[in-house]
C-alpha cells in the first residue's frame, strides 16, 4: 500500500518535522510513504523515504495516481489567519485525492481559525468526504461537530514521539532553562529588551544556565541572536535538526519558557516545567489541556522585575506534569495511530 503524506514539511520547522517523524513512527510497516516536501532531497535523506516536491503539480499528480491513500499530516494546515492561499492549497490536494478515489485521512489536525466565509464553506464540503478525521484539541472537534462531521480527538502525536539523548551536549553543573521565541507583531524590539532584562534577573537569582532554542531557524534564529546580544548571564544558542534529539534535549532542562506549540509539548512530555507565551489559539488550547501557566503575548507585564518574579515563582514552586499524567497524554496520543491502523489494513 502506498500513501501520499502532505503537511508543512521540508521548511525547517522543528514542530512540523516532529509531526512527520511521529506519523512515520505510527505508520503500519506495510505502508510505503511518499512525502510531499518543500525540500524532497533533505526529507528523503533524513527519513529514508520517498519524497516529492510539494509545489510540482505534475509530480504530485503522478504520486497520487500510484497511491492508495492520502494522509493530510498533523499540524494547523487548515487556518486562514496567516494566509488565504495556504488553506486552499491543502484543501485542494484533499479534494483532488477524493476525486481520484483515494481513501483520505485528515490526521491529527488543529482546525482553524477560519475567518473567511469561503474558506469555511470549502473546508466543510471537502472534510465531509474524508474517510476519517482525527483532531488534537477540543475546539477543532467542536467545530467539526457543528458541521456534523465526526472526528476522533486525541492529544498531539508529538506527545508520543520517541526521544533520543542529545549528542555532544554542552556540559554544565547548573540547572538549565530553555527559551523558545518566534516572530510576532507583539514581540517588538522593546518587548524583547524587557524579556532580556527579565531573563538576566531570573538566571542570576536562580543560579541557572540559559539555552536559547530556535525551532525554525529561518524565523527564530535572528530573535535568539538578538536576545543573546542583550544577555549578561551564561547562555548558548542550541540548534538541533533531529526531532527526536530536540525532544530529548528537554530531558536535560528544568524549565521551558516557550512560544511555539511543539516546544511546550516536548518540554512537558519530557518532564520539564513549562511556561507559555501564547501567540495563537492552539497554544491557548494546549495550556488548558496540560494546565500550563503563562501569558498571552500581548499581555506580558511591561516590568522586567514583575516578569522575572513570576518566572522565579514558577521555577521554585511549579511542579512538572507527573509521570502518570505524561503517560496518559502519550497513551491517548496513540489514538492517532489506531486511526492509521484501521485504514491501512
Amino acid at each position: 500500500m502506498k500513501a501520499v503524506i502532505c503537511g508543512y514539511y521540508g521548511k525547517g520547522n522543528a514542530g512540523d518535522e516532529a509531526l512527520l517523524m511521529s506519523l512515520l513512527q505510527m505508520l503500519p510497516p506495510q505502508v510505503e510513504p511518499i512525502i510531499l516536501s518543500n525540500d524532497p532531497e533533505q526529507t528523503s535523506e533524513r527519513y529514508q523515504v520517498s519524497s516529492c516536491p510539494s509545489r510540482s503539480p505534475q509530480k504530485i499528480l503522478a504520486a497520487l495516481r500510484q497511491a492508495d491513500l492520502f494522509i493530510w499530516g498533523g499540524g494547523s494546515l487548515l487556518q486562514d489567519v496567516t494566509s488565504l492561499v495556504s488553506p486552499f492549497y491543502y484543501v485542494g490536494l484533499l479534494a483532488l485525492s477524493e476525486q481520484l478515489g483515494l481513501s483520505t485521512i485528515v490526521w491529527a489536525q488543529g482546525i482553524g481559525p477560519l475567518t473567511h466565509p469561503l474558506t469555511r464553506l470549502v473546508s466543510r464540503q471537502v472534510l465531509k468526504k474524508a474517510s476519517a478525521i482525527s483532531v488534537r484539541d477540543t475546539a477543532s472537534a467542536e467545530l467539526l461537530a457543528k458541521w456534523e462531521i465526526a472526528s476522533v480527538i486525541a492529544p498531539d502525536p508529538v506527545w508520543a514521539l520517541q526521544s533520543t539523548p542529545v549528542q555532544n551536549f554542552f556540559s554544565t553543573d547548573k540547572a538549565k532553562i530553555a527559551v523558545n521565541l518566534r516572530p510576532h507583531r507583539h514581540l517588538t524590539p522593546e518587548r524583547l529588551t524587557q524579556l532580556a532584562d527579565a531573563l538576566n534577573s531570573f538566571v542570576q537569582a536562580s543560579g541557572t544556565y540559559l539555552l536559547l532554542v530556535p525551532f525554525q531557524a529561518s524565523q527564530d534564529l535572528i530573535i535568539a541572536q538578538t536576545l543573546s546580544a542583550q544577555l549578561k548571564v551564561p547562555h548558548q544558542i542550541i540548534q538541533l535538526e533531529n526531532p527526536r534529539e530536540l525532544k530529548g534535549l528537554f530531558k536535560e532542562v528544568e524549565m521551558l519558557i516557550g512560544m511555539r506549540y511543539h516546544s511546550l509539548i516536548m518540554a512537558a512530555a519530557e518532564g520539564a516545567r513549562t511556561f507559555a507565551l501564547s501567540y495563537d489559539p492552539k497554544v491557548d488550547q494546549l495550556m488548558l489541556q496540560a494546565n500550563i501557566p503563562g501569558w498571552k503575548i500581548a499581555e506580558i507585564p511591561s516590568s522586567p522585575t514583575s516578569i522575572s518574579t513570576i518566572w522565579l515563582e514558577q521555577y521554585t514552586n511549579q511542579e512538572s506534569l507527573t509521570a502518570l499524567l505524561r503517560q496518559s497524554f502519550c497513551d491517548r496520543a496513540l489514538l492517532h495511530r489506531e486511526l492509521l491502523l484501521k485504514f491501512c489494513q
